[in-house]
């Protein structure tokens, strides 16, 4: 985790983010360590294939994470581009943009229709905000999400870009050993139906990670931490529910 003195500065790359620590005037880059990855998850699925939404934001950073978890990731821009995938990552980025992006695309109802047929969907940070079925502060009345999950979900909850941060997170699914959290531009979840399971909150209360069946979102960035657990959770899910192997 990275101490408060530290500054973490996000800008974009060719479609993701590049992930930046200063301090003290010295840069360097935040790297995934391999042997983490290995830890987390021994073995591989070289049947399984995991689709990102690229259409804007940090996809690079999740296909790099799950090539790494030994299964194939795969860009998705288009409709017939979900054919054939076991599961989906929706990632960060600019929500409205995503959102309006999916329908330029005519993404809308496919994503629907593979998400309701039981398909494996995470969503992180605006993919936690494409996910909800409310987004409390829209800055369009007519900014259509794909309303998969029971939540109502506030927009950049924390601030402006300057006010990102890394926290350590307790999550129910990962038992006593705590997550490292990056926060940008984040959302929280200030309201969940009875079916989602709340699997994160700040320490003052605010949830920011949830799962409802098939379905999960986190209002944080899992694939630009060193910890691949969120991503391995999700593999474990596909498994669960597609049977792949």
């Amino acid at each position: 985790m990275l101490d408060s003195s530290i500054r973490v500065v996000y800008w974009w790359l060719k479609g993701g983010y590049n992930r930046i620590c200063e301090q003290d005037g010295i840069f360097s880059s935040h790297r995934v360590e391999d042997a983490a990855f290995s830890k987390a998850f021994g073995s591989s699925y070289p049947d399984m294939k995991i689709g990102v939404l690229a259409l804007q934001g940090a996809f690079i950073e999740h296909i790099s994470v799950i090539r790494q978890l030994g299964v194939e990731a795969l860009p998705v821009r288009l409709p017939h581009e979900l054919d054939g995938l076991d599961g989906l990552i929706i990632p960060g980025g600019e929500s409205t943009s995503i959102l309006h992006l999916m329908q330029s695309y005519n993404l809308i109802e496919p994503l629907r229709r593979f998400a309701q047929a039981g398909s494996p969907v995470l969503g992180t940070c605006a993919g936690m905000i494409c996910l909800a079925k409310k987004v409390s502060n829209a800055d369009s009345s007519n900014l259509e999400t794909l309303a998969l999950m029971d939540v109502k979900v506030r927009r950049n909850a924390f601030g402006r870009q300057v006010d990102s941060f890394e926290t350590e997170l307790l999550v129910s699914a990962f038992g006593d050993e705590p997550f490292a959290a990056v926060f940008i531009r984040a959302p929280i979840i200030e309201e969940a139906g009875p079916q989602v399971e709340i699997l994160s909150k700040l320490p003052e209360g605010a949830v920011v990670a949830v799962r409802q069946g098939s379905l999960v979102a986190t209002a944080f960035h899992p694939e630009l931490s060193n910890d691949p657990r969120f991503h391995s959770y999700f593999l474990k899910l596909v498994v669960a529910k597609t049977g792949v192997s």
